[in-house]
């Protein structure tokens, strides 16, 4: 059972599954756009396997996660690499704009979108703690059965009625006002949506 305020499906794995996912982690954030300088969300940071890295190439980094213990597995893990760029703040996702009170580059958000139940709600959240041009992350396990989606040599991942297309995550994300600008793709089984806030809205533009 998914206890309240936690998205269903995105469970943390067993010690080493991470690391047979994502061997190359910086590479998935370079990949996506995170650039030195930027000031960078983690959304649902979990136990700060992305976290570590967004640190080592962010400016500042604001880990959010609803789950404290695993926020304290992430602090940990940054204390023992000498990270000091990184804040942690248990939170629920959806109020990211009440916790993140300047506006920052760029939000990240890794294998948790399929399991959210208010997906236009986050996405505007997102898009309400984001500068202009700043961007925002969705990388998502292919909408394939499980059983494709081989770690370790088990089926895993959210079950297949959870994950949605790239064109399912796009159509949401663009309804709370971003804009999409690129897909990615994330071997072996995840692509990476990418939206930029715009300076101002086509409304606007056309006026």
């Amino acid at each position: 059972m998914t206890l309240p305020g936690f998205f269903e499906g995105t469970e943390m794995p067993d010690p080493g599954w991470w690391e047979a996912l994502w061997p190359d982690p910086e590479r998935v954030i370079r990949d996506v756009g995170i650039a030195p300088g930027m000031t960078v969300v983690d959304l649902c940071s979990g136990d700060g396997w992305f976290t570590l890295q967004l640190s080592k190439i962010g400016r500042a980094v604001i880990a959010i996660d609803i789950d404290g213990k695993l926020l304290e597995t992430a602090r940990v893990r940054l204390a023992e690499s000498g990270r000091t760029n990184c804040v942690f703040i248990e939170a629920n996702a959806y109020d990211l704009a009440k916790v993140v009170r300047d506006r920052v580059d760029y939000v990240f958000l890794a294998n948790a979108f399929h399991g959210v139940l208010d997906k236009p709600r986050l996405a505007g959240a997102v898009h309400d703690v984001l500068k202009p041009g700043g961007l925002f992350a969705v990388v998502n396990w292919h909408a394939r059965p499980r059983e494709e989606t081989i770690v370790l040599g088990e089926p895993r991942g959210p079950a297949k009625e959870l994950r949605i297309t790239p064109e399912e995550t796009i159509a949401v994300v663009q309804s709370s006002g971003l804009a999409f600008q690129r897909q990615i793709e994330v071997p072996s089984y995840h692509y990476a949506a990418v939206f930029e806030r715009r300076s101002t809205s086509p409304a606007a533009k056309e006026g």
